[in-house]
């Protein structure tokens, strides 16, 4: 197997520390999965406003946003160790919060602060995955550490959903805590990230831009624009999608959804991880909206459980081929000393669609329905290729051709710094 032989020819020491990171990244996605499918059940166990139960779930990303920024510094300064287990020590204690604060107003500001643990430990994983990749082979040691997202998807609901059948909410949100703090232990068998001095004494004048001039940058506004958009398609399928099945009488446990879509991407990432070293990371980016705006539609005309899970296998391709691809092209477009910073401005794109969709979609219920909402999200995944298509390189004619895989990426860093 490809994967296999990729790794057995690293170094030793590397493995062992890509193994260390691995395994504290599959339980953090496996804590945060574990509540996907049951969570907005709850919500609406407490409420029967679309609104609300929009706002608690969109909740999620305020402490994405507010923090994010802050703590993609703090992991350039600090190290990626840190923030990494701040974003874990967050996420084995709110689901706690949970199962003792039965409240909107309360699950409201439980669910921002839960949003603190992505913003930490997501930008870090990624950010600290590029700096131990070797260069040559950035993508293809990306797309396999990104198998943690599917893995999580796939064991998480699963774990969540036989937990609610047979015990309720409160040990399902006990085991979401429990499977962090797993991976909080994992943490202390990471035993080098590079040198966290060199990082605070390199050049920052990329860091010393404002934050508006950061985030406007050509090399970051696209990629955050698609990732916005894909967030708020997203966001919109997990905070509606399990409701919308029981509105339809759909017999199929929303967990299986997940799994099908984390299975699809497990799958998808493979051929992928090696192949964007060889074609380049636009014409995977494109395929993976694709992918995403298919799955938006199959939602929006599904009347059948095997509809649901079609769907779940093309959310599960697009997340699989867009997720990874974005983090390597950020890492071909920076370098260590500035990475987690700008891994952390660019995913405020998505940080603001998940925010964003609940209320948003919520209100637009009462207008349009539940099943339109997801028409709607099809139209802003066509409008997310459209921009990369036209937007992603320095002119439209380089932005297409890149988009098709038949140019290169004029932003990337040709010189960048060897991973310490």
């Amino acid at each position: 197997m490809q994967s296999l032989t990729t790794f057995s020819n690293l170094d030793t020491h590397l493995r062992k520390n890509l193994t260390a990171v691995f395994w504290a990244g599959l339980f953090f996605w496996s804590s945060m999965a574990s509540q996907l499918p049951t969570l907005p059940l709850y919500i609406r166990s407490l409420t029967q406003s679309f609104d609300q139960i929009g706002m608690v779930m969109g909740s999620f990303a305020i402490g994405l946003l507010i923090c994010r920024s802050y703590l993609g510094k703090l992991s350039d300064r600090k190290g990626r160790r840190y923030t990494m287990r701040i974003g874990l020590i967050v996420a084995a204690i709110i689901p706690l919060c949970y199962a003792t604060s039965p409240s909107i107003p309360l699950l409201m500001f439980f669910r921002a602060v839960h949003g603190i643990s992505i913003a930490a430990f997501a930008s870090s994983y990624s950010a600290l995955i590029a700096d131990l990749a070797p260069i040559e082979k950035r993508g293809e040691v990306i797309g396999y550490m990104s198998l943690v997202n599917p893995l999580g998807l796939a064991f998480g609901p699963a774990i969540g959903g036989l937990m609610y059948e047979a015990w309720g909410y409160q040990p399902l949100f006990v085991s979401a805590s429990l499977l962090a703090f797993a991976g909080l232990l994992l943490t202390t068998q990471i035993e080098t990230e590079g040198k966290v001095g060199d990082r605070q004494s390199s050049s920052m004048s990329e860091l010393k831009s404002g934050f508006w001039q950061m985030l406007l940058n050509p090399r970051i506004r696209v990629p955050s624009t698609v990732l916005l958009l894909v967030g708020l398609s997203f966001g919109t399928l997990s905070s509606f999608m399990p409701i919308l099945m029981q509105q339809k009488h759909i017999a199929l446990n929303a967990g299986l959804f997940y799994m099908a879509a984390a299975l699809a991407g497990f799958i998808i990432r493979f051929p992928v991880a090696r192949l964007s070293d060889e074609w380049g990371r636009g014409i995977f980016i494109s395929i993976g909206i694709f992918f995403y705006g298919l799955s938006m539609a199959i939602i929006y005309f599904a009347n059948h459980d095997y509809a649901f899970l079609l769907s779940g296998i093309a959310e599960g391709i697009g997340s699989g081929i867009v997720i990874p691809a974005v983090v390597a092209l950020l890492a071909d477009r920076t370098v260590p000393q500035e990475r987690g910073y700008v891994f952390g401005m660019t995913w405020i794109g998505f940080d603001m669609g998940l925010a964003l969709a609940g209320p948003i979609m919520g209100k637009m219920i009462s207008f349009v329905g539940i099943s339109n909402i997801f028409a709607i999200a099809t139209g802003l995944c066509v409008v997310g290729l459209i921009v990369f298509g036209t937007q992603s390189n320095k002119t439209v004619s380089e932005s297409f051709k890149f988009a098709i895989g038949k140019s290169s990426d004029r932003y990337a860093i040709k010189t960048a710094a060897v991973s310490a």
